[in-house]
């Protein structure tokens, strides 16, 4: 067919439909790219603002005097540049309770938002798997890919976590997983020593490792294959991360800027405000705030900052968990429960109510030894511990067999000095 009849053809498709056939063949590609045709997109989208601009009346656009594909791409970067701004509005209203947008559900719809996993192979091959489930918490999101189709894990040396949204953000409502996307890359995870990284669980099916910053892995025990990955995405910038990104290099916030108080001599350790949360898919073990939190100079050891949230010796601070704490997960076949694990999210706040240290991370809690009076008065403690170069959390449990509940009775926060001194602009 003569290329003048394919090109009056093309002319009828709209932006979408044209990338999806220049895909077609290099035939296709070459005359998808036609200048005419994407400038009568551009004018046809951009038509009110370009009825704006103030041009000479004797200039005229030359259209087919630029290089092939330059109105393409430009209508593609400008559409794309439209999409994120249009998304990030979502990010200003500030949720007074978490200190996080509030509006993050709407922004994922409108922006068409979804987390696909890119798995690697040593050939260097990459496999797509597209989310299977989510579930919005208070100020983290869980997504989960199961199926039948994983590659062999024996083959795999990397995972990818990347947001996608369409490349025509108002086109979201009818996209679909083979249209025109673009990645945005949040973490980078190794899996060449998956089997020695940290395992933090198991049930009678599969075998439960976190691979930081967030990810689980599931494996069956028979096989030692791949059952279901799952993802803890904190909400603190996690719309830039998951649009603003490119598919090689992630999201950088902006430098911070520290305002030094010089008359206050407890700048930096008091006015704190912390929101946790224990969770696991739908099921919420623990949703506390506590405000005004202080410390002392002299509680700085070890290069870190001490905050005492819950104090072992008051009674009144210790908190029930009236549910048996698990990781609840599922395939297409198989579910299961990993017990005395969960998903723990971090917003620790600062005086003026910014973010100041956050994370969603698989926790974990273990038996300890115990006096045999407690083990007669059906009394077990259990403790767990979060470390990351900013910070850890120290968790101690008890389990009361007389109300089969757990109760928090000892929660602190460790705060790396440096985070602090980076942070406030001191020198402590």
């Amino acid at each position: 067919m003569p290329s003048e009849i394919i090109l009056k053809i093309f002319s009828f498709l709209d932006p979408v439909s044209l990338l999806c056939i220049g895909c077609v063949n290099k035939r296709f590609y070459h005359l998808a790219n036609d200048n005419m045709i994407w400038f009568r997109a551009y004018t046809a989208f951009f038509s009110p603002k370009i009825s704006k601009w103030k041009t000479n009346p004797d200039e005229k656009i030359s259209v087919q005097d630029k290089d092939i594909g330059y109105w393409k791409k430009d209508y593609i970067m400008k559409r794309i540049e439209a999409g994120k701004r249009m998304a990030i509005q979502f990010v200003k209203p500030i949720n007074c309770y978490t200190g996080l947008p509030f509006k993050t559900k709407e922004a994922i719809k409108v922006s068409g938002l979804k987390w696909v996993i890119v798995l690697k192979d040593r050939n260097g091959k990459e496999h797509i798997m597209e989310q299977t489930e989510t579930f919005l918490n208070d100020s983290s999101i869980t997504v989960v890919w199961y199926g039948q189709t994983w590659p062999p894990i024996g083959f795999l040396s990397a995972i990818d976590l990347c947001g996608v949204t369409p490349v025509f953000l108002d086109r979201c409502m009818v996209q679909t997983r083979n249209g025109p996307r673009r990645r945005s890359l949040i973490a980078e995870y190794c899996l060449s020593n998956l089997s020695r990284s940290k395992m933090i669980g198991s049930d009678r099916l599969i075998q439960l490792f976190h691979l930081a910053p967030g990810l689980l892995v599931g494996l069956w025990k028979q096989g030692k294959e791949m059952a279901f990955v799952m993802a803890n995405l904190h909400c603190h910038h996690l719309l830039e991360r998951s649009i603003l990104g490119s598919g090689l290099v992630p999201y950088a916030a902006p430098p911070h800027n520290p305002f030094l108080d010089d008359l206050d001599p407890q700048y930096g350790l008091r006015g704190y405000q912390l929101h946790i949360d224990l969770h696991s898919g739908k099921d919420k073990y623990l949703c506390g705030t506590f405000h005004n939190l202080c410390s002392r100079k002299d509680y700085i050891q070890n290069g870190y900052l001490k905050l005492v949230i819950i104090n072992f010796k008051k009674n009144a601070q210790h908190l029930p968990i009236n549910k048996n704490i698990g990781i609840f997960w599922k395939t297409d076949i198989f579910e299961g429960n990993v017990q005395n694990c969960c998903v723990m999210d971090v917003t620790l706040l600062d005086e003026i109510e910014k973010p100041f240290w956050c994370f969603s991370s698989p926790f974990t809690i273990y038996p300890v030894s115990q006096p045999s009076d407690h083990l007669n008065n059906g009394v077990k403690n259990f403790t767990g511990s979060y470390v990351d170069p900013e910070g850890r959390v120290q968790l101690k449990l008890i389990w009361m067999d007389m109300t089969e509940e757990f109760y928090i009775v000892n929660l602190v926060l460790y705060i790396s000095i440096k985070k602090v001194n980076w942070w406030f602009g001191t020198n402590y």
